[in-house]
């Protein structure tokens, strides 16, 4: 692979024009495409294995247009007058008249007169196109909106208005590029420098983008999927332009040529790209052990924006570095350059300091660093998840005025209604409501309704807490060991309870497979055993560690305010099994980076501890630019309406702050120097049974037309290069 590798980045490098034409006509095809085949995204929310799944299945059978989408709508007067019946008529009315609505209840008084609750379903599911989006969410706000102009408080909740309102702000997008294009400035001291990683990162985003509406054209795509891909993808797209820019740059302070140093540098750090995506692939194909088809698509989605940036930072990164040329190099370079004749600035980096005090006391260092991580993991013991609902909305939203509404006048649970539905050749109906009225926990059934066909009856039991309130599940536990055969229970509250028992027990399968597969292409890469465990260990340690800071933050509530939320909210059910898949991946983008040039100088020099030591010092520089650029990524993300997106953003910018410093800076470089050569140990018959593959050689062909081999390069000289004229 790396003669390919170094012939493409000389190649592209000698004649950019053609690779940034070709890169902008498959910008425009992907764009047509998209336009042409792309469909929209929508949820799948049907779940097998699922037990509430079940009663689902029931109503859409038996009912006409049952099972589909459930809305509501609370009308409240702020003065205390009681509402005008004519006005809650007519209100039924308009909802009745909307597309697809099936069924609208009677309106809910409250006590005091002043507030109303209308409830109504549809004939299809939440995930039918046309509910998706403003098609769904509209209709409802024309039918209220003559409410607000009569001077009345008129709010949207359940289902559909939550999967509608909580719609990307883009700010995720824009706070990421203008911070890591500040970033990139002072790594580099060359705007030019800066400037192109972002700029490829965007194009092959572009064309990622474009993809992933294809995708939602052929099956069925999550409207969170996008956002996760472009998370993700312009994180990555950006760390692994940074990574060859900067090994670019190295090798023109070499006094390379700059298509000799792009096919260098496309041949070294490229090959350690190429094999840090696919980690992160592997670890986006775990989704799929996940036990819901959501997951599915945000691994598919985010794969497809991570092939789209890796295709072009090996492509138009060399085409880019070969027309900007010295450049790319600090202006403090290139003026020492032309002043005295040379490009080297001796001075030795902060990370080489910090690398030389951790190797010599590892012992003091690994522990502190084991402390700390596990600290932090503590509180992942009294985690609790739930699937997002109005309570977790933003205040400002109609979805989470609506909850409290409903909270405040006609009780908790209210907002979480179970929906019981009995098979009336096998239970009687009167019996069932009775039972349930009888559990501890309920507060009142109504009457049970039969079905046109006769085959099912109907009821619906209120909870006495919220749907997020931590004894729902167990309520949920309670009311079915007391249900008679023929009885089930359904409704969002149910199934949402039965989805956190079914994650957390996914979440292990999802685990050992990214783990396990992640153990096994490193223990190719680096012909070690020791490396690769070690490395699965740490990444575990980072990942728990910033579940645990979710939970403070979130379920706790430290700081919370200061993301937007103002109360104390579950962490959302969504997230361990997500962010353990993206975050290993990304985790395992570093440790490729560090351990290929700290294996670099184990093979050149046998000095383990030195080899740490040195390896650090190279490459701590780029990582922590690296990070910098996804933390503030991710930061943005976490500036969204939507809990999940900003959780997400949030968890996965404090897991890869844990990686980059405590884990790569401190806890790999104190176990790497106290295991030595034991860490590239591998027994005999496991090296001769596993395939080798490099993430770094250097013997490669020295030019295009060329067989001459390019010896390996000058190690030392490359390390005091990258301080001199790499990233800065």
């Amino acid at each position: 692979m790396n003669r390919i590798l170094y012939r493409l980045g000389r190649s592209t490098a000698a004649h950019p024009w053609r690779t940034i034409s070709a890169w902008i006509a498959a910008v425009v095809v992907a764009f047509v495409a998209a336009g042409a085949l792309g469909g929209t995204f929508h949820d799948d929310y049907n779940v097998e294995g699922a037990r509430a799944q079940d009663g689902i299945e029931q109503l859409r059978a038996h009912v006409p247009g049952g099972g589909g989408a459930t809305a509501q709508a609370v009308v409240h007067d702020e003065s205390g007058a009681p509402l005008d019946a004519a006005d809650l008529t007519a209100l039924t009315q308009r909802i009745s008249e909307i597309e697809h609505v099936s069924y609208v209840t009677a309106p809910r008084i409250s006590e005091d007169g002043d507030t109303a609750l209308v409830e109504w379903e549809y004939d299809v599911p939440s995930t039918d196109e046309d509910l998706v989006g403003a098609d769904g969410y509209d209709p409802m706000e024309a039918a209220i909106e003559p409410l607000r102009d009569a001077g009345l408080q008129a709010e949207l909740g359940g289902e559909l208005p939550s999967q509608t309102e909580s719609t990307m702000k883009g700010t995720g997008e824009l706070v990421g590029v203008i911070a890591a294009l500040v970033i990139l400035v002072i790594a580099f001291g060359s705007v030019v420098a800066a400037g192109l990683p972002v700029a490829v990162a965007l194009l092959g985003l572009a064309v990622g983008s474009a993809g992933v509406t294809i995708l939602a054209g052929v099956t069925d795509v999550s409207t969170i999927a996008p956002t996760i891909a472009t998370m993700v993808g312009l994180g990555v797209g950006i760390d692994y332009a940074l990574l060859l820019v900067n090994r670019h740059v190295e090798f023109l302070g070499q006094g390379l040529h700059k298509h000799e140093a792009a096919g260098r540098a496309l041949a070294t750090a490229g090959r350690s790209v190429v094999y840090a995506s696919v980690t992160v692939l592997i670890s986006l194909m775990g989704l799929n052990l996940g036990g819901l088809p959501v997951y599915a698509t945000f691994g598919y989605a985010t794969a497809i924006a991570v092939v789209s940036v890796l295709a072009a930072a090996i492509t138009l990164v060399p085409a880019l570095c070969g027309l900007a040329g010295n450049k790319l190099k600090p202006r403090k370079v290139r003026k020492a350059a032309q002043e005295s004749g040379t490009t080297r600035i001796e001075k030795t980096p902060l990370t080489a300091r910090w690398a030389a005090r951790v190797v010599r006391r590892p012992v003091a260092f690994g522990l502190a660093a084991l402390i700390f991580l596990l600290a932090l993991a503590a509180p992942v013991l009294g985690m609790r998840t739930w699937p997002q609902d109005g309570s977790s909305a933003g205040e400002a939203t109609s979805q989470r005025q609506a909850y409290d509404l409903i909270d405040a006048e006609f009780g908790a649970g209210a907002n979480g209604p179970f929906t019981v539905v009995v098979e009336t050749a096998k239970a009687d109906p009167a019996a069932a409501a009775e039972t349930v009225a009888d559990v501890p926990g309920i507060v009142s059934v109504t009457e049970p309704v039969t079905t046109p066909d006769g085959e099912l009856a109907v009821f619906t039991a209120e909870p006495a807490y919220g749907p997020a309130d931590e004894k729902i599940p167990g309520l949920v536990a309670d009311v079915r060991a007391e249900l008679p055969e023929g009885v089930e229970i359904t409704g969002q509250t149910p199934f949402f309870s039965d989805i956190v028992d079914l994650l957390d027990a996914r979440l292990w399968v999802v685990v050992v497979f990214v783990v396990g597969v992640s153990v096994l292409l490193l223990a190719m890469m680096f012909r070690s055993i020791v490396v690769p465990v070690k490395a699965a260990v740490m990444n575990l340690l980072s990942i728990t560690a910033s579940y645990g800071v979710l939970v403070l933050v979130f379920q706790h509530g430290f700081g919370g305010s200061l993301l937007g939320v103002d109360h104390a909210v579950p962490v959302s059910s969504w997230l361990p099994i997500l962010m353990f898949a993206i975050l290993f991946g990304l985790s395992m983008d570093y440790e490729v980076f560090l351990l290929s040039r700290i294996r670099e100088f184990w093979l050149k020099t046998g000095d383990a501890t030195a080899s740490v030591e040195r390896g650090l010092a190279a490459t701590g520089r780029v990582i922590s630019s690296a990070a910098a650029i996804m933390v503030v990524v991710f930061l943005g993300f976490s500036t969204e309406a939507d809990t999940v997106v900003k959780q997400l953003g949030f968890g996965m910018a404090v897991a890869i702050i844990l990686d980059a410093t405590v884990v790569r800076m401190v806890l790999v470089p104190a176990t790497m120097t106290l295991l030595g050569k034991w860490n590239w140990w591998l027994p005999a018959w496991l090296d001769r049974l596993l395939p080798s593959i490099e993430a770094e050689k250097h013997e490669i062909g020295s030019g295009a037309d060329s067989d001459q081999v390019w010896d390996e390069f000058d190690t030392t000289e490359s390390v005091d290069d990258s301080i001199g004229a790499g990233a800065r």
